[in-house]
């Protein structure tokens, strides 16, 4: 459930963006009546709205995702907060300039947020984020706790490189292409990352929960 809590502006971006795209004329109305003033010019072209809209749903949702934590009495995570500075900054430009290139470095710019922000804690502090987060579930030598957070920081580089890789490059012009990615290559891209990072780390959780089998018996 924590999972598509957080994907949920994510999937709303997408639903959002392949319908609008799909009723272009609709879409297009909608911008135009509602969001001109945000728009720079106050016009913009049909095939420009779907991801005008997607960029503003993408907005409204993340803050909803913060109001619906605040209302439950439930701290919002830091990473929930930098999602929204992020997203409010590219979707803002992306509706202002009417330029989906804006909304493109969104998801590079958390992920490289959350490097730096891992390689931070760790290396100049001391503080093993993923090892805060992980703990509960498994426990491990500190010398792979110490190997799994330089990985996360590595990955989240790299999939922040990807994206621009996929945008700009193999995607270029296709706008729908690189949504299509958003949603489901990189959050395929993730599950394969844990998939094996949990094979890797397997021998540590039997060897921890060996003892306690012996001890029951």
């Amino acid at each position: 459930m924590k999972f598509l809590f957080d994907l949920f502006p994510v999937i709303l971006f997408f639903l959002v963006y392949k319908f609008a795209d799909g009723h272009q004329d609709a879409a297009h109305a909608l911008v135009q009546q509602y969001m001109g003033g945000l728009i720079s010019g106050g016009s913009v072209t049909p095939d420009q709205s779907p991801i005008i809209l997607a960029s503003a749903v993408g907005i409204i949702a993340t803050v909803l995702q913060i109001l619906y934590l605040l209302a439950r009495g439930r701290k919002v995570d830091g990473m929930l907060w930098l999602s929204l500075g992020v997203i409010v900054v590219t979707g803002g430009a992306t509706i202002y300039f009417h330029d989906p290139d804006f909304i493109k470095w969104k998801p590079t710019i958390l992920y490289w947020a959350f490097a730096l922000a891992l390689f931070v804690a760790q290396v100049g502090f001391r503080n093993n984020l993923m090892r805060k987060v992980m703990e509960a579930q498994i426990r491990l030598p500190d010398a792979v706790w110490a190997r799994v957070g330089y990985a996360w920081m590595a990955f989240f580089a790299v999939i922040g490189v990807l994206n621009l890789v996929m945008a700009f490059i193999v995607f270029k012009g296709n706008t729908g292409a690189w949504v299509n990615f958003k949603l489901f290559g990189i959050t395929g891209i993730f599950f394969a990352f844990i998939v094996i990072q949990t094979l890797m780390l397997s021998k540590y959780i039997e060897e921890h929960e060996q003892p306690q089998g012996k001890g029951d018996a």
